[in-house]
């Protein structure tokens, strides 16, 4: 699951590159439009969960400037009793295809309790439609 981003002049620090703290909003873009394609946080909802970033572990491998056309992908790479961990990458691209990484991450997230805010532990039905997502690399 991707999306792409157009690098625009408010993405920019002042060395003409793409500030480090935007690609925190391109990969959340990127997490939201995986969330509702998947219905997961209606389905979260539905349980009276909400589902938070926990950590964030980011690489800054190459600079993105103006102009650039990146591709933010985003996809279930583990399950364990209380979190999950989405994997996610920037690539960027050129005539249509990935040609460089940009940034790579790991994003720690949990299930919380509407009633309560505390972290639930990820079983039953909740589990398994994390896990569908897994197996197929979504």
């Amino acid at each position: 699951m991707s999306v792409d981003i157009i690098v625009r002049g408010y993405h920019l620090d002042i060395y003409q590159h793409v500030n480090n703290g935007r690609y925190l909003e391109f990969l959340e873009e990127s997490r939201w439009d995986f969330l509702g394609h998947h219905r997961l946080v209606e389905q979260f909802q539905e349980r009276d969960l909400a589902i938070v970033v926990a950590n964030i572990n980011i690489n800054y491998r190459k600079p993105a400037v103006f102009g650039d056309v990146l591709r933010v992908s985003t996809s279930v790479a583990a399950i364990g009793n209380k979190s999950a961990k989405f994997s996610q990458e920037v690539w960027r691209l050129e005539n249509g295809e990935p040609k460089d990484l940009v940034v790579d991450a790991v994003v720690t997230f949990c299930l919380l309790d509407d009633a309560s805010q505390n972290a639930v532990v990820i079983s039953g039905d909740v589990r398994a439609i994390l896990e569908s997502l897994l197996e197929i690399g979504a």
